[in-house]
């Protein structure tokens, strides 16, 4: 991931650059490679790269030949190359990045340019000749941006990463929608992903097409492979992780057979000193410049004897990945809450637990030199995978609240999965989130996704993966994690790890501090003493002006205020009192 910041139309941009420089330093570790800023009329771009794709040639901000327009992208454009191909008219390319395909986007189809990128992006171009600025987020908003305003000066607009880019000048900052794309000229926001799934009104009729589902999510764990760098997968020891992790394994072993048949053996084309190749795969499946790593590296942390490390050993063992097993402790945990809140800019109590032992991981995974990891994120969403939607009471309302819950992944588990691995400057990129797969297992009869005694959770997706009926057929998963029920990240970590949570609140707020929460809260008030403590963290980093951007969620159908799985009655380990 990248951090940019951006400005337009400052009364005194000169005057403002010195401060735009400092707040885009502020999100510096999402992108600690290298900066840049350009300030062109009442506008300035700044940059915090984090070097993917292109990496000694993609510095941004980005301009075109005559500099006339200028482009910084946060994130990864996985159709660059058919772009580059197939532009009506040709364009002098000053990069290998990826990124780079915006602009002459952009020369063609002007505001259009976002409906022709695949991949996960938050980017700002400016026109100089037309002093128009444009924004857009990608479709789910895997990506993080804001938008805010000050109203000290009314016809400014601001944009950035993150929230603490913003706060020091806005006093008005809101969480930039997904699929949305912003043109100055009209000052206006404008939707521009319109998929066929997105009225959640409107039930889908299409059977499950169980081979369509397993070919378009290889696809697309197959195209997120696209790096220069190393690169490996978080491997929880759930269901969806671990598909991803098999994919990308498999994968990782179809490119060493192409790499030794196009080059006599694997071993040529393995750099012996930085133990990695130079081959890949470009958008026709053929051989293409990217890092290969002889081995793929597999990543899962937890408490000690967590459900989740003992699980992940099991998944990396049957798929001979590189595994390495983070534990941390209680205490390792309660003492990063700060700064996770500082960098999660929320207080959700449901992504605080799952980010905590994300974050930590996250350290110690780019301390390792990787700088790109998978991630299982969005697959609960689409198929109704997290326990409450055991009590969903029909069809059309599981699949509302299926559509509901991808609609609102930039302020859940999206938001989690970015800022807890940008924090220390690593990018996580999510196949489930494919805009391709999303239309096929969006349009999905929800009948069959449905819980029932003779389906468990994800069932059709379990199914994709099943070859036990397919003669000779290499299994993707031993059948004990194929089928095993679904885990909540953070009660995977190990159960003490909420129940500390819990018990730690209740020391911080008082039974009176709960009858009095803030004026300033308004109406958003903390249910719980958890939830309480979370609230007055935020509070200590940001200003009230911020709180508008979180989202805080419980689940449905269910007596149960508490977000966790296991408060759920049908878990296996549920609480006590559950």
């Amino acid at each position: 991931m990248c951090g940019i910041f951006a400005c337009h139309n400052h009364p005194d941009v000169v005057k403002f650059k010195p401060t735009a420089l400092k707040l885009s330093k502020a999100i510096r570790h999402r992108g600690p490679d290298w900066s840049g800023s350009v300030t062109c009329h009442n506008t300035i771009l700044c940059h915090e790269r984090l070097s993917i794709v292109g990496v000694e040639s993609g510095a941004q901000p980005l301009t075109n030949a005559d500099e006339s327009i200028i482009l910084a992208v946060n994130g990864e454009i996985y159709n660059h190359r058919l772009i580059r191909k197939n532009l009506k008219e040709p364009y002098h390319f000053k990069t290998t990045s990826d990124c780079e395909v915006v602009i002459p986007l952009y020369m063609e189809h002007g505001i259009d340019v976002p409906k022709y990128l695949d991949g996960m992006f938050s980017f700002v171009l400016y026109d100089k000749k037309l002093d128009r600025t444009i924004a857009a987020r990608d479709p789910i908003g895997i990506t993080t941006l804001y938008q805010g305003w000050s109203s000290e000066q009314p016809g400014t607009v601001y944009f950035a990463s993150e929230l603490k880019s913003l706060h020091p000048v806005c006093d008005k900052i809101e969480s930039f929608p997904p699929g949305h794309v912003y043109d100055s000229a009209t000052g206006e926001r404008t939707r521009y992903f319109q998929p066929t799934w997105w009225d959640g009104q409107k039930i889908p009729q299409k059977p499950a097409d169980l081979k369509l589902l397993r070919e378009t999510l290889e696809k697309a764990v197959r195209k997120r492979l696209m790096a220069e760098v190393p690169y490996g997968v978080l491997l929880s020891g759930g269901l969806d992780s671990s598909l991803v992790a098999s994919i990308a394994q498999r994968e990782t072993l179809r490119i060493k057979k192409l790499a030794e048949a196009a080059n006599g053996s694997a071993e040529e084309t393995v750099d012996p000193d930085k133990g990695e190749g130079l081959v890949g795969i470009d958008d026709e499946n053929n051989l293409s410049t990217m890092t290969f790593l002889p081995q793929l590296n597999s990543f899962s942390i937890g408490l000690p004897g967590s459900p989740d490390n003992k699980a992940a050993l099991e998944v990396a063992k049957f798929l001979g990945t590189k595994h390495h097993v983070m534990t941390f402790t209680i205490e390792d945990g309660l003492n990063a809450l700060s700064d996770v809140i500082y960098h999660l800019e929320t207080y959700d109590v449901t992504t605080i637990r799952a980010s905590t032992p994300m974050y930590l991981l996250s350290r110690k995974i780019k301390a390792m030199g990787i700088k790109m990891v998978l991630s299982g994120e969005g697959s609960d969403e689409i198929f109704g995978g997290y326990l409450y939607f055991h009590g969903a009471p029909d069809k059309a309302a599981f699949h509302e609240e299926c559509v509901r819950r991808v609609k609102n992944l930039h302020l859940a588990d999206c938001l989690r999965a970015n800022k807890s691995t940008s924090a220390w400057g690593l990018e996580a990129r999510v196949p489930f989130l494919d805009k391709e797969f999303l239309e096929v297992a969006m349009n999905i009869d929800p009948q069959e996704k449905m819980i029932t005694n003779e389906r468990i959770e994800k069932y059709i997706l379990r199914k994709a993966f099943d070859t036990s009926d397919e003669p000779g057929a290499q299994p993707y998963l031993p059948d004990q994690i194929l089928w095993r029920q679904k885990e909540q990240f953070s009660d995977g970590v190990g159960y003490g790890w909420i129940d500390a949570l819990k018990d730690q609140a209740e020391k911080h707020v008082t039974d009176e501090m709960m009858k009095n929460p803030k004026p300033e809260w308004g109406s958003d008030i903390p249910d719980t003493k958890e939830a309480y403590w979370y609230r007055l963290m935020f509070d200590e980093h940001f200003p009230p002006s911020c709180a508008s951007t979180v989202m805080r969620w419980t689940p449905k159908w269910s007596k149960q205020t508490d977000p966790s799985g296991r408060a759920i009655p049908i878990h296996k380990a549920k609480y006590a009192d559950a």
